[in-house]
């Protein structure tokens, strides 16, 4: 049954992380669609952004009450379903109102899939949620892909999206069987409001420098390496394919790191190592070089993320939702701090923020209590 949960939870990384990319690799497509200009398509991004965090203000109070397991049977088909809202809005309004419910199915998906890995990996009583985000990395990048295939095919975007999103349902309700049932909370559970220990407020702010360096990374990767560094456009678009390439093979091997080095000391290095990497970027004398420090960075970054919401998931559903609503913010936050910076300097100086949340990330480490042990595995119903 462990192992199948297991399976089951990185499986449902892979689909999130596919129903993500496959709309975003299209946005040109959407952009025709709709007409519209790159700040109405920022604006539709924003949107998801803010449904996403709006909702993550209650997600933790669903969790506590329902459970990962509960909540998942429900939103994990919902997000599938509210893909194709996306894909047939027929005017630009109606495209913002999709992309808010959607940004809200999203989140709760996103927290709920991260408090069952954090069960799941209670359980086994050992590190895998590296392994189990590199579903996430993988299932990016296939759909990504398949979106790429889609275009080629010339297909509309309603109809890609929409069909991805009818394929989605009956798969994320498939997976619902895996799921492990979430331990009893106290009677007193959902009445009962407690102050947040301050260690979640610090798991957040590491998840928000993670979260801003890896977005950052993503919408500004491409234009760095063809307006700065001069390259050609195929070159450019391997920035954040070899990007995300990185983080599947350093997330498929994090785990082992994490026992060997513990959690703390693995997220200094790798603060220490995206600031480094970071820098790397920014000095980057041609593509070439500019790829490889791309490459780096996404190997020092990559167990970030998943280690905090480890760490997040043992504090209980409140804290993992918090912390996973800090990150989103600085997913938001990332490109929109580079983009007016980059516009008053340049883009080479724009990387540089990336160095500096790095350094602050590190420090943020630094202050977390101190102390490895794992967990005792917890009893869960077969």
């Amino acid at each position: 049954m462990l192992t199948r949960a297991r399976y089951g939870v990185t499986a449902t990384f892979g689909l999130a992380g596919a129903l993500a990319a496959v709309w975003t690799v299209r946005v040109p497509a959407l952009a025709d669609k709709l007409h519209l200009d790159p700040g109405q398509l920022g604006i539709t991004v924003l949107a998801w952004g803010l449904g996403a965090l709006a909702i993550m203000q209650f997600a933790g109070r669903l969790l506590t009450r329902f459970g990962s397991r509960g909540v998942l049977r429900v939103v994990g088909p919902a997000t599938a379903a509210t893909l194709a809202l996306i894909g047939l809005a027929p005017s630009y309004l109606l495209l913002l109102a999709a992309a808010v419910v959607f940004g809200m199915a999203f989140a709760v998906l996103d927290i709920a899939m991260n408090a069952q890995a954090a069960q799941v990996e209670r359980a086994y009583g050992r590190p895998l949620m590296s392994g189990m985000h590199a579903g996430w990395s993988i299932g990016a990048v296939a759909g990504g892909l398949l979106g790429a295939a889609t275009a080629y095919a010339g297909w509309s975007f309603t109809r890609a999206v929409v069909v991805f999103a009818v394929v989605g349902v009956p798969i994320a309700a498939a997976l619902t069987v895996t799921y492990l049932a979430d331990p009893p909370q106290p009677a007193d559970t959902a009445r009962r409001r407690e102050r947040l220990p301050r260690v979640v407020y610090l798991l957040g702010a590491v998840a928000f420098a993670a979260f801003m360096i890896e977005g950052s990374v993503a919408d500004w990767s491409g234009l760095y390496l063809r307006d700065t560094l001069h390259a050609t456009e195929g070159t450019a678009a391997l920035a954040y394919p070899l990007f995300e390439a990185a983080m599947i093979v350093g997330r498929l091997n994090g785990d082992r790191v994490r026992a060997v080095i513990g959690d703390r000391r693995l997220l200094i290095v790798g603060g220490l190592g995206t600031a480094a990497t970071c820098a790397l970027v920014v000095a980057a004398p041609r593509p070439g070089f500019a790829l490889a420090a791309f490459v780096l960075v996404g190997l020092a970054v990559c167990t970030i993320i998943p280690v905090s919401f480890s760490l997040a998931g043992r504090l209980g559903p409140e804290a993992i939702a918090r912390t996973n609503g800090l990150g989103y913010l600085g997913l938001l936050l990332g490109p929109t701090v580079i983009g007016p910076l980059a516009d008053a300097t340049s883009l080479r100086s724009g990387f540089t923020v990336g160095v500096v949340v790095a350094v602050a990330l590190t420090l943020t480490a630094r202050a977390l209590p101190a102390g490895d042990a794992y967990p005792v595995a917890v009893r869960v119903e077969r």
